[in-house]
């Protein structure tokens, strides 16, 4: 009778966890001496292209670099504020917490907004 995934006695086959691939480490491993070898290259090529060409390459370029930031919805952008503001309310001095509901009760008054 055949095992079972998740049976408790460990992998079923292939790699162990956490073993390199040793395929893919050898192509990155390739792939890096031949931009170090042909660096001086490559630039004079950037260099060669039109602008808005050059700013194609490098803005796809950065993608690798640079972590692209995530939107977030209006939701999830006021609870991330929320708790920021939450943050510091907790760690500011008394003093300044009184002032910004002070100041806060003040622009309500003068807006009319009753509601506290």
């Amino acid at each position: 009778m055949a095992r079972k995934a998740n049976d408790g006695r460990g992998r079923l086959g292939g790699r162990q966890k956490g073993t390199p691939n040793r395929t893919t480490s050898d192509l990155k491993r390739w792939l890096s001496g031949l931009l170090d070898d042909n660096r001086k290259q490559f630039e004079d090529d950037i260099k060669a292209l039109r602008p808005d060409e050059r700013i194609r390459l490098l803005s796809g370029l950065m993608a690798y670099i640079i972590p692209k930031q995530q939107s977030l919805s209006v939701e999830e952008q006021a609870k991330v504020e929320t708790e920021a503001l939450t943050r510091w309310l907790e760690t500011a001095p008394d003093e300044a917490v009184d002032a910004i509901a002070a100041r806060v009760m003040e622009l309500q008054a003068m807006n009319g907004d009753t509601s506290k």
